[in-house]
């Protein structure tokens, strides 16, 4: 993906991150406390920045034989102290009960285990499991430098209502650029199955960048690389969240960097039910696929506030919200070579003999086929067309069985017997299957003309008499808030 602008000069790779920016403005110390996950958590609090409470630390084999598991909640994270890219953190979002009786262990309660929790993933962890993993954090298995670490347990915040159909058994969290005081680029991160709760995009979560004017999501990658318009195996479209407190998100990413002195920052924000905004991370070396969720480069912004002096957390919010907000819709159809438009668009559509017929659509990328109104049609010079088909008497609504079966046993005498038609259609909505005529025309939005095969049906009774479906969106990116 990266190809597929990287010819623009746009895009920061890891030299120039860690040459340009990682070295000379994020110092030792300031990298020190950043890494020290306790440590930076316990630094922000002191600065009034609403951390998640600390449980418990373990540093020794000692303290672990020694813990007091009872301590634990229903739900909780264990995190490696110095973990990164999401390395080594266990999520846990509940407590199985211990099966009613006890000589009849299952799979499916905690037998008799008397604490027993489950992952994100659904399977079961117990304190031997949890040891096992705080052994393998304490022997420093997923430290920057392998070096040991100590494992700490850390509450889990509460998903907020706006995100559950979006994230799988897991908090989302927003990742925020921050340089020079200047938030330069966000994106939203849900957690998926594959990637067992978390929110890192190394497991396997959905990014999806954020318009950083407005917190109103636009494009997504799922992992590292693949890009998305839904959730997997669902039809929710992933642009058009609007991020609740963007305000407040973008002055706690600002003002961290202030706190914590890394000059460039990914600053990790989640949105608890109860307390709003809280600040679960720093990170003094941000990856950089923010950058393909966003589709646009880090560099050019960069390089455009790098010489800005800005005096207040305020200011550079500011600053920020005005060079890189709203411009993301240009940098988008410049990068893609995609024009991106609204849910509702004016289009032209040209029938036989060059007839043309100017109307509002709705831009429907749930929709398969697009389809037009029979007075439309009419007016398109496809009247014949429709008089013949209608002659046919088919059923208004069919089974999807029965549509199949007259389609195999019409369509080729169907083609043969009405000049004009096109192709047919058996369509299914919520309100059943259909068998339709389609004829060939050409359609206009914007100044893009895009030659489509089209659907007749009655649709007087709806809003718009034309519905433009995914089959002819190919050169458009759909934003829902346009």
């Amino acid at each position: 993906m990266f190809k597929f602008f990287r010819k623009t000069g746009q895009i920061l790779g890891m030299n120039s991150r860690n040459l340009q920016y990682i070295r000379p403005f994020n110092l030792k110390k300031a990298k020190r406390i950043a890494d020290n996950k306790i440590l930076s958590k316990r630094i922000l609090k002191k600065n009034e920045i609403p951390v998640p409470r600390l449980i418990a630390r373990i540093t020794t084999l000692e303290d672990l034989e020694k813990f007091d598991w009872s301590i634990l909640p229903t739900s909780f994270a264990l995190k490696p102290n110095r973990g990164f890219g999401g390395e080594g953190i266990l999520v846990v979002y509940g407590k199985k009960k211990p099966a009613r009786d006890a000589s009849y262990p299952g799979q499916d309660a905690g037998g008799e285990l008397e604490d027993t929790w489950i992952k994100a993933d659904g399977s079961l962890v117990t304190i031997e499991d949890l040891k096992n993993h705080i052994r393998n954090i304490i022997d420093g298995s997923f430290s920057l430098s392998n070096i040991p670490d100590t494992a700490f347990f850390e509450e889990r915040l509460q998903l907020l209502k706006l995100f559950k159909p979006y994230a799988y058994r897991g908090i989302p969290d927003i990742r925020v650029i921050v340089y020079n005081k200047v938030p330069v680029m966000a994106m939203l991160r849900l957690p998926t199955k594959e990637s067992q709760g978390k929110a890192n995009l190394q497991q396997g979560a959905i990014g999806v960048g954020i318009d950083l004017a407005s917190g109103v999501t636009t494009t997504a990658v799922l992992g590292k690389g693949k890009i998305i318009e839904y959730v997997p195996d669902t039809r929710l479209l992933l642009s058009g969240i609007k991020i609740p407190y963007w305000n407040d998100i973008l002055k706690l990413a600002v003002r961290t960097q202030e706190i914590s002195g890394l000059g460039f920052l990914g600053a990790d924000i989640a949105i608890d039910r109860e307390r709003g905004p809280v600040f679960l991370e720093l990170n003094a070396r941000p990856g950089l696929s923010i950058q393909i969720a966003n589709l646009a480069g880090l560099k050019r912004r960069l390089e455009r506030i790098a010489d800005i002096k800005i005096k207040t957390a305020e200011r550079g919010i500011r600053v920020g919200m005005n060079l890189f907000g709203g411009e993301i819709e240009g940098e988008i159809e410049d990068i893609s070579g995609r024009k991106v438009i609204g849910t509702v668009e004016k289009v032209k559509l040209i029938g036989k003999e060059e007839k043309e017929v100017e109307v509002e659509a709705r831009i429907d990328t749930g929709a398969g086929f697009s389809s037009i109104d029979k007075d439309i049609a009419e007016q398109l010079g496809f009247k014949e067309v429709m008089e013949k088909f209608q002659r046919k008497n088919f059923p208004d609504l069919l089974t999807p069985e029965k549509a199949r079966e007259i389609d195999n046993q019409n369509k080729e005498q169907l083609l043969k017997e009405i000049p004009d038609l096109a192709d047919t259609a058996i369509i299914h909505s919520s309100h059943g299957t259909t068998y339709r005529p389609m004829v060939k025309i050409d359609i206009m939005i914007g100044e893009k003309v895009i030659p489509a095969k089209i659907s007749i049906i009655e649709r007087s009774h709806l809003k718009y008499p034309v519905i433009i479906g995914k089959r002819n969106l190919g050169k458009f990116l759909v934003d829902v808030n346009k």
